[in-house]
């Protein structure tokens, strides 16, 4: 068969498999232009939430798609949502920190650069759970305070994520006490890395196993986390009680005290560290007095810290990506700008790294 006309011209691209055709038209046939194409990628790029609502530039698009600068903007200039669609709207969306020094984690860069990229506007609230005590009543004041139109809450306790989750303003909850409410949230699943770190220390001989959380996750009862590890020693024939999981006010001279006290009667021979913050200044406390890991005392980090790759010995801890997460929470913003009631609540895998902090209980 004979085409009359232009040769074909033919494109694929390896990174998006798109693929553009150029054939003079045939009688009764309509091939359509390359712009139209991507045009079509595009738009339905959009209504996947690829792009968050927000395309990115023609030499990003350009690059990304593998065509011509000049197709991408004959594409951009052809794009139409479909009849019905809600177009999506930039969102002002505010950050409710754990804490103040939460602006420094990889991830929360990440995720507001991703949404200001995106189209959003990130707002930092004045304060802080921990500045505001996990207290709803001064959470609500502070809230009432700041126009926007959604909120990330970073490790919220059960109440506050209640109260959040009862408000018109959407949130989601990124870690935290969030099983028990109906609120958008994303998280790593923990728990079975936890028990995998439990049972190896149980496996080394350690019966003096302490739980060192912030309150949130023992106020006003130990959260399903908690409860599981100290199921798991009993299981095995440990006494469990208030030792296992003591009481401090999640300060850092809280811990401090918190510490000595644990020490100065019944040392534990292995601790579970809830934070990378609270794990680092718990080695540099004991360290001082002498108390090191894996010799005087196993170590295991119940969370991730990109910083861990630096340390020698390896820190033992639960790992976990956080791009999934970030990935999770720009898509909830992009439905949220299209007007969706989105709500659901996701987990992602976390895994137990046995590193070099931890051993056998001296002595055997």
């Amino acid at each position: 068969m004979s085409l009359s006309g232009k040769e074909i011209s033919c494109f694929c691209s390896s990174t998006t498999g798109l693929q553009l055709e150029q054939i003079s038209p045939v009688s009764g046939l309509y091939i359509s232009s390359g712009g139209e194409q991507v045009a079509a990628h595009l738009r339905e790029g959009l209504l996947q939430g690829r792009w968050s609502g927000v395309l990115p530039g023609r030499k990003r698009l350009a690059a990304e798609l593998g065509v011509s600068g000049k197709i991408v903007e004959a594409a951009l200039g052809g794009i139409a949502m479909p009849e019905g669609t809600t177009k999506p709207r930039p969102l002002r969306v505010a950050l409710m920190l754990h804490e103040a020094n939460n602006t420094q984690l990889h991830y929360i860069v990440e995720l507001q650069h991703l949404l200001i990229e995106a189209g959003h506007q990130v707002i930092f609230a004045p304060h802080t759970l921990s500045d505001l005590r996990m207290d709803v009543s001064r959470v609500a004041r502070m809230v009432g305070k700041i126009e926007t139109d959604a909120w990330v809450v970073v490790a919220g306790s059960q109440e506050v994520l209640r109260w959040f989750a009862a408000q018109p303003t959407p949130a989601m909850a990124l870690f935290g006490r969030r099983r028990a409410v109906s609120i958008a949230g994303i998280g790593p699943e923990h728990l079975p890395a936890l028990l995998a770190a439990v049972r190896k220390l149980l496996e080394l001989g350690h019966r003096r196993i302490v739980t060192l959380v912030r309150p949130e996750r023992r106020i006003p009862h130990p959260g399903r986390l908690e409860r599981a590890i100290l199921a798991e020693m009993a299981a095995k024939g440990i006494a469990v009680g208030p030792y296992n999981l003591p009481n401090w006010d999640g300060t850092r001279e809280g811990l401090y005290r918190c510490l000595d006290s644990l020490y100065q009667l019944t040392p534990p021979t292995a601790l579970l560290i809830d934070e990378a913050a609270i794990f680092t200044a718990t080695q540099q406390h004991l360290a001082r007095q002498g108390i090191l890991a894996p010799q005087h005392v196993s170590l295991v980090c119940c969370d991730s810290d990109p910083a861990f790759d630096w340390f020698e010995p390896p820190i033992t801890h639960i790992r976990w990506d956080s791009r999934p997460l970030v990935r999770r929470i720009v898509r909830w913003a992009h439905n949220v700008a299209r007007g969706k009631n989105d709500r659901r609540a996701s987990f992602t895998k976390a895994e137990f790294l046995e590193g070099g902090t931890i051993g056998p209980v001296k002595g055997g």
